[in-house]
C-alpha cells in the first residue's frame, strides 16, 4: 500500500560521510517525532522547512516519456545531507520528512499507469496541505511534474484560495484532460481552481504544441515568456512582480541544459541562471518543487552531477529565505 515514510535520525545518520573539523547538514537537521502527519506535530517543530520525496517517474511514463526520475530523490538527499553546516546554512531550518513509498501499478498500459497517478495525487496533497498549514515551507524532490498538481492543491487548500504558480519550464504542461500524467497537472489544477495566475518561464517555442499556445493566448490567467525570447534579450525584469502572495516555485531541471532527464536539452538555462532566479526571487514563494531530473534513465543514461545540482537548488531556496 502506498504510504508516506517517516525518516527517524537513523535513516539520515547513514547517508552522511563524515570528516574530522566539518560538520554536515545532515549531523543538524530535524526529523518528525511522530508516527502519523498532522498540523500540530509539525507546529511544534522549530524547523521552517520541511523537505521530502517523491521518487517516482509514474507520471512521466503516463505521459510517453522515457523512466529515471525516480532516482533523483535518494541521491540528492545524500549530497544535501553532506552539504557544510556552517554561518550560512546551519541545517537546523530543515525538517527532513521522509518520502513516499509508491507500489508500481501491476499493469503497466497508459491506462494503468494514468489511473495510478490519479492515486499519487490523493497520496500527496494531503500532505502537502498540512505542512502549508502548520507554516512550513515544502521543499519536494520528485519524480515525475505530474506532482505539481499534488503541490498546487495542497497549498491551495492550507491557504483557503487559488494560488499564483511560477513554473520555469521548457513545457508548458497543460495537455488535455485525459487522464493524470506529467504533462497535465497544471490543466487539472486551473480546471479546478486551485491554480490562479500560472506564469511559465522559460518555455521553448519547438516543443510546446499549436493548442497549448492557443490557450496561452486566450486565458489572461496564463503568462509566458520563451526561452527564444530570453535569447533575443527580451526584458524580463518585471515578469515575477505580479505573483500573489501564496505562490509556488516549479522547477523542471529539463529547462537546463545538459540535466540528465526525459527531456534533456542541449539548449536551456545554464545552472547558474536558476540559481539566480532562486537567490534573488524565493521570499515570493511558499513552496519548492524540484522534478523530471534524474541520475540514471532506463535508456541507460547515468549522471553523478543532477544530484549536487538539487543539492545546490535547495540550500539556495533555504538561504534566500532567511536572509
Amino acid at each position: 500500500m502506498d504510504n508516506l515514510k517517516i525518516y527517524s535520525q537513523s535513516d539520515i545518520e547513514h547517508l552522511i560521510i563524515h570528516r574530522d573539523g566539518e560538520t554536515k547538514l545532515g549531523e543538524r537537521v530535524n526529523t518528525y517525532q511522530h508516527e502519523a502527519i498532522s498540523i500540530e506535530g509539525l507546529e511544534a517543530n522549530n524547523s521552517k522547512f520541511v523537505l521530502l520525496g517523491i521518487p517516482e517517474d509514474i507520471g512521466v511514463r503516463a505521459n510517453a516519456g522515457i523512466a529515471g526520475a525516480a532516482s533523483a530523490w535518494r541521491a540528492s538527499l545524500t549530497a544535501f545531507l553532506n552539504v557544510q553546516s556552517n554561518r550560512f546554512l546551519s541545517g537546523g531550518e530543515i525538517l527532513v520528512l521522509g518520502h513516499f513509498e509508491i507500489i508500481e501499478p501491476e499493469d503497466s498500459s497508459i491506462e494503468a499507469l494514468r489511473n495510478k497517478v490519479a492515486e499519487i495525487d490523493e497520496l500527496v496533497y494531503p500532505v502537502i496541505e498540512k505542512i502549508v498549514a502548520a507554516g512550513k515551507i515544502p521543499i519536494v524532490i520528485g519524480g515525475g511534474h505530474n506532482n505539481a498538481y499534488g503541490m498546487i492543491k495542497g497549498t491551495s487548500l492550507a491557504c483557503k484560495g487559488s494560488i499564483d504558480v511560477l513554473n520555469v519550464d521548457a513545457h508548458a504542461d497543460l495537455r488535455e484532460l485525459e487522464g493524470r500524467h506529467s504533462g497535465n497537472g497544471f490543466s487539472y489544477a486551473l480546471k479546478e481552481n486551485y491554480l490562479n495566475n500560472y506564469f511559465m518561464y522559460g518555455l521553448h517555442q519547438n516543443y510546446n504544441n499549436e493548442a497549448i499556445l492557443s490557450q496561452i493566448d486566450n486565458n489572461p490567467k496564463l503568462k509566458a515568456v520563451f526561452f527564444d525570447a530570453i535569447l533575443m534579450g527580451a526584458d524580463v525584469n518585471g515578469f515575477f512582480d505580479g505573483l500573489g502572495p501564496a505562490a509556488g516555485l516549479e522547477i523542471d531541471l529539463d529547462c537546463i541544459q545538459n540535466v540528465l532527464s526525459s527531456a534533456e536539452t542541449p539548449s536551456g538555462f545554464a545552472v547558474n541562471d536558476i540559481r539566480k532566479l532562486i537567490l534573488t526571487h524565493a521570499k515570493k514563494f511558499s513552496y519548492l518543487h524540484i522534478c523530471e531530473g534524474a541520475t540514471r534513465m532506463l535508456d541507460g543514461r547515468v549522471s553523478k552531477l543532477t544530484s549536487k545540482l538539487i543539492a545546490y537548488l535547495v540550500s539556495d531556496f533555504v538561504k534566500a529565505n532567511i536572509s
